[in-house]
């Protein structure tokens, strides 16, 4: 398999602060993992991210949330709300982002790429139709699934699977009335943002098309995992999606400072295997990842190329 990895360095340049855990260092842990791997780097597509233009970042967010997000430092604010820091390359960084979740799709779609990883940061996924919040300037995989079902004609159903420790509430609040996009996230629950139960389930058209596995803090990783696979499987059932975009957030591990679970590597490889064995049988395999949440600088970067990996890996395409 051609696995596509999706970057840019500008990632560096979105400075939150002393002290502050989405620091620029997890995206230089992350992209040394990679690179050390050098023959998952070396078999790899490795694809420079580019910045997206408004129209296809406004197709998943409000024009005065755009607005702000470009103006912000230039008008002197420094947050976007109590834990989302921003500077002067925050915009940039944030455009190139939602770039590296569509450049991961143009690989996906054009044939390049049998799937794709988009290391980027900010993350995205807390990021509403019309707000920042929770280190989210722009919600990135919904701007790829809008770009995705806009641009291609093969394109019509796209599944988002979010494993991040926390609700992808932005993700969830953008796509709740929409049935062409089926949003399924499994969380620490109660745990920031607070939303995420069971019964939240989608809006008029889109009922029935959100599905929340909230988790209790110190469930097992077994525990969890089979919650997974059985959440997955439900969907498959119901859902055939014609891409499959992953919200990964590895803040679930169990090391990690901002989190309550027990996730470990060999968890997020098999969660990635799953995904991919749907994948080959719902959608020629078309799976693009983004990096979400993630937090020890310690673990991250083994954790992220043990996911990468196992895109990378033929041998788990198809379930035996």
């Amino acid at each position: 398999m051609k696995t596509a990895i999706v970057h840019n360095d500008i990632s560096l340049k979105h400075d939150t602060g002393p002290g502050h855990p989405e620091t620029p260092e997890r995206y230089r842990v992350v992209m040394e993992a990679l690179k050390g791997d050098e023959e998952l780097w070396h078999s790899a597509l490795v694809l420079e991210a580019e910045e997206v233009s408004k129209g296809i970042i406004q197709a998943a967010h409000t024009k005065e949330h755009y607005k702000l997000v470009e103006n912000a430092f230039a008008d002197g604010i420094e947050a976007l709300d109590n834990d989302t820091m921003i500077s002067i390359h925050s915009f940039d960084a944030a455009v190139h982002a939602a770039g590296a979740v569509c450049g991961g799709i143009e690989a996906v779609l054009s044939g390049e790429a049998d799937n794709a990883f988009a290391a980027v940061r900010p993350p995205g996924h807390h990021s509403s139709a019309e707000r920042a919040m929770g280190f989210c300037l722009f919600n990135n995989v919904a701007v790829g699934a809008r770009y995705a079902i806009n641009r291609y004609k093969e394109v019509e159903r796209v599944a988002i699977i979010d494993w991040d420790v926390h609700h992808g509430n932005g993700t969830q609040g953008i796509f709740f009335d929409d049935p062409d996009v089926f949003f399924f996230s499994m969380h620490q629950y109660p745990w920031y943002p607070g939303t995420g139960s069971r019964g939240e389930t989608g809006f008029g058209r889109g009922r029935g098309y959100t599905m929340n596995v909230p988790v209790k803090a110190a469930t097992s990783a077994r525990e969890q995992k089979r919650m997974f696979d059985d959440a997955v499987s439900d969907i498959a059932s119901r859902f055939t999606p014609d891409l499959i975009i992953i919200s990964a957030g590895f803040d679930a591990h169990e090391s990690d400072p901002l989190g309550l679970l027990l996730l470990e590597d060999e968890d997020f490889r098999d969660m990635t295997k799953t995904v991919k064995q749907w994948a080959d049988e719902a959608c020629d395999g078309r799976v693009v990842s983004a990096l979400e949440g993630g937090y020890n600088l310690e673990t991250l970067g083994k954790t992220v190329a043990e996911h990468v990996r196992e895109l990378a890996d033929h041998r788990s395409q198809s379930r035996p």
